[in-house]
């Protein structure tokens, strides 16, 4: 025995609470995404990152990181790729308030999604943030700061 349900009007079917225009826009504006991180992603060089410490990177009088330890090198690092990472999340919030949508939920759940990415990067932020001032202040405990004051 086989059964056959017809819908009268298939536009206001929802799935999960969202119709299928604004899934149709969100899939849209996900591939689209997906193309413009795969086209920036083309030009730069493989890097695949695992566990352990990073390699000590040599500096020179200007770059500042002399007499720094390597935690504290590290943070910076990842504290100016989280920065880089927290810039192109707002231009892509911009992106996401420009664009057009079938209709207003699509928008809103598409701009929600960008700043909840904006929410991540800046709570991953303030950890660093916090992790480098727990550092720097071991160091200046343990005298390994210089201290310039006469």
């Amino acid at each position: 025995m086989s059964m056959t349900i017809g819908f009268s009007d298939p536009g206001k079917v929802t799935i999960g609470g969202r119709s299928v225009d604004t899934i149709n826009a969100l899939k849209k504006a996900d591939q689209e995404a997906a193309e413009k991180a795969k086209d920036k992603d083309e030009g730069a060089p493989a890097q695949v990152r695992t566990g352990g410490a990073a390699p000590e990177e040599k500096t020179d009088e200007s770059g500042g990181a002399g007499g720094q330890s390597l935690t504290v090198k590290m943070l910076l690092k990842r504290m100016k790729e989280l920065q880089k990472q927290l810039q192109e999340q707002q231009q892509q919030l911009a992106a996401a308030q420009a664009a057009k949508y079938p209709t207003e939920e699509a928008k809103t759940t598409a701009v929600t999604a960008v700043q909840g990415q904006i929410a991540q990067t800046n709570a991953a932020l303030a950890v660093v943030a916090g992790s480098l001032a727990k550092e720097l202040a071991k160091e200046a405990g343990s005298g390994s700061v210089i201290n310039t004051t006469a």
